[in-house]
């Protein structure tokens, strides 16, 4: 079945990049330009760039690449108000394709485009990419974000194994305390992985429905699921030694930071909660290889919840309906293109037609799978929220979750009440 379905989406996505004419090279776009917008740079920017050259080689179009960073929902409003916005946006917060769907300023896609992803993406992706019925977003990168990444040889120093469940993470962090390693280090200085924390841990405990509903705020954030989660979450961040330099020292402690201090060349804790980009990360410092001495598992279970996974992803948007931005939409929703990324690292697809055998080793080739296997699949809480509330520095989730991680011990209903006050006022302007 995948290989029909595959060999009908490759045929279509010839046709399409041949003219469905037969033209010869330079191809059938010939001469005509696009350009693409998205938040990455260095490494992952010169791996998209490869695969929009390979588009550009099968169908004579030239594109050039807009790096945004952090910044790109401002570029591409302003973009937008003045009239030029970029013919593709990878954008990451389904909430912003929605408001851009919405307003009339990104296109649905053509039938072009929507068959292959429906050939290669589950319904759930294609889902994820839809506003009021009609999908609009190409997901070509993905993050699996309910990763715990370990070092081997703390974990083996100890006498401790990954754990599955909560219970097991927290007496497994206990042993590795007692041993004379801290447990975790967490980036709080960032406040995005500290909402990661929160979405993790009520999947796990509240379960998908509820997810649901917090995430459109049709329950408030005073609901007895979130301060039991808050409260979990509390609890791990004040048990002495749990934390590389305790509370304190992990709002001091930045993502990049974090890496180092655990697979660096002098580790000063034994674990890192983040997504499966931490890999990445880890190859650059040198000293652990990702496999091997440096080693993940999935975010663990409560109480019996099993298989869930939070996930992330840039879904490729239109901004106009000429045949080439289709074009290059349909390209990115097919296996090779994301292939071509693949073999590069630090990459995730969700396109079910890949060969595994494209990622370059087998710990991401198991995370990948893990995403697309997952039984009950979330994107990720902050970015369905409104920018305000759940995405961006000095956005109110991120803030709030600091302040707590500050102070762990504070009662969590009264945090939930804080979180509720400022999604109140969020979800009401947006």
């Amino acid at each position: 079945m995948t290989r029909r379905r595959g060999g009908i989406a490759g045929l279509c996505l010839a046709l399409l990049l041949a003219g469905c004419g037969g033209a010869a090279a330079p191809g059938p776009y010939a001469g005509q330009t696009l350009e693409v917008a998205a938040t990455w740079t260095d490494a992952e920017q010169a791996n998209f760039e490869q695969v929009l050259r390979a588009f550009g080689r099968q169908t004579g179009a030239r594109v050039r690449y807009v790096s945004g960073g952090s910044d790109l929902e401002v570029l591409l409003s302003a973009r937008i108000a003045g009239g030029t916005p970029p013919d593709v946006a990878m954008i990451p917060q389904p909430g912003v394709l929605a408001r851009y769907a919405a307003t009339g300023a990104a296109m649905p896609v053509t039938e072009i485009v929507a068959q292959p992803v429906r050939a290669h993406f589950s319904p759930q992706w294609q889902r994820f990419g839809s506003f009021d019925g009609q999908l609009y977003g190409v997901y070509f990168k993905a993050a699996n974000k309910s990763v715990i990444w370990y070092r081997a040889d703390a974990f083996a120093a100890a006498g401790v194994h990954a754990p599955a469940t909560l219970d097991e993470l927290s007496a497994v962090s206990q042993t590795l305390v007692d041993s004379g390693t801290p447990a975790m280090t967490v980036p709080g200085a960032d406040g995005w992985p500290l909402t990661d924390w929160f979405e993790n841990v009520y999947l796990q405990l509240a379960g998908a429905e509820r997810y649901d509903r917090l995430a459109a705020h049709q329950i408030p954030w005073t609901d007895p699921t979130v301060v039991a989660a808050l409260r979990l979450m509390g609890r791990y961040w004040a048990a002495p030694g749990f934390l590389r330099g305790g509370p304190g020292g992990a709002l001091q402690t930045t993502f990049t930071r974090s890496v180092a201090d655990v697979f660096g060349p002098r580790p000063t804790s034994a674990m890192l909660y983040e997504g499966d980009f931490v890999g990445t990360e880890i190859a650059k410092l040198g000293v652990y290889r990702v496999g091997d001495g440096a080693r993940n598992f999935r975010w663990p279970s409560v109480d019996g919840s099993g298989d869930a996974v939070v996930a992330a992803g840039d879904a490729a948007t239109a901004f106009n309906t000429r045949p080439v931005t289709m074009a290059l939409l349909a390209y990115l929703a097919s296996p090779e293109a994301a292939a071509i990324m693949a073999a590069r690292g630090g990459f995730l697809s969700v396109n079910r037609d890949l060969d595994p055998a494209a990622y370059p080793d087998a710990a991401r080739r198991d995370i990948a799978g893990a995403l697309a296997r997952a039984r009950t699949l979330r994107f990720d809480l902050s970015d369905l929220a409104p920018r305000s509330f759940g995405g961006g520095n000095g956005a109110s989730m991120w803030r709030l979750l600091q302040e707590y991680l500050a102070a762990p011990d504070t009662d969590p209903a009264v945090v939930a009440a804080r979180l509720e006050d400022a999604a109140e006022q969020a979800y009401r302007v947006a």
